[in-house]
């Protein structure tokens, strides 16, 4: 499938059924400012889509902060803490996993927050990315406790709330194609995953369906079709690109 039929037609469905299809954008790794950064803001002023960046607190930088201040579409996320892998070689890439003390891993993202709040202030939510998209389950229910209100990982969410106090909006559509060539995935594979996450939205619990971009890696295509779905997004009957503050309600979890 290479061309917008199928999104168009299970967005009537949406529409047909009374419903509001609810897209929102993740970037992830952002840490400064640069070209490719320059290209993100370009899409996003391009296609008025408000987007919520992924940032990774330990190496995040004042330049980064300078340049996302004057952007009221753009909320800062927290991406674990310095994107580090600390699972064994056998292992999926990890950083928020049971390998070390969940004390110090959890103090981690505290430090993290920190950073986050100090350089970005209110436009920082308190919503977690996992870096890798995994977080280690027993994990999942202290992230309140430290002040958390929100996670965002990959692919459908088993309930809105995993734990009480906390929300979770996932992403469903990566344009990355991590396990082969590491470009974009192609129009049709994405387009499909797209549909794909719809339909099943439309179904169980109608949860916001994330596309997942990675600025640091985009090829030509990647960014072509980020610019194409998030325009067409935009002047669709029945479909909204909502803000990730809003998603998560975030402005209010840490006073």
């Amino acid at each position: 499938m290479s061309d917008w039929t199928a999104f168009d037609d299970e967005v009537t469905r949406w529409r047909d059924a009374g419903h509001e299809v609810e897209l929102w954008w993740r970037d992830d790794d952002a840490v400064d400012v640069g070209p490719a950064l320059d290209r993100l803001l370009q899409v996003h002023r391009a296609t008025a889509a408000p987007l919520a960046l992924a940032v990774v607190p330990a190496q995040a930088t004042a330049a980064l902060a300078a340049r996302l201040a004057d952007e009221p579409m753009i909320d800062v996320l927290q991406h674990g803490y310095a994107h580090v892998n600390h699972a064994g070689g056998t292992e999926k890439k990890m950083e928020l996993g049971l390998q070390r003390p969940a004390m110090i891993v959890l103090g981690d993202l505290g430090t993290g927050w920190m950073a986050l709040e100090r350089l970005f202030g209110r436009k920082a939510l308190a919503v977690l990315v996992p870096p890798w998209n995994r977080i280690a389950p027993p994990l999942v229910p202290t992230l309140p406790e430290i002040g958390f209100c929100g996670l965002s990982t990959f692919g459908a969410r088993t309930r809105p709330e995993p734990v009480r106090g906390l929300r979770q909006v996932n992403t469903h559509v990566d344009l990355i194609d991590w396990r082969g060539s590491r470009g974009f995935v192609g129009i049709g594979p994405a387009l499909e995953r797209l549909v794909q996450a719809l339909g099943a939205a439309r179904i169980q619990d109608r949860e916001p369906v994330g596309i997942l971009s990675h600025h640091l890696a985009m090829d030509e295509g990647a960014w072509d079709f980020l610019m194409s779905v998030m325009g067409r997004a935009r002047t669709m009957s029945g479909l909204k690109i909502r803000p990730a503050h809003e998603l998560f309600a975030s402005r209010e979890a840490r006073g």
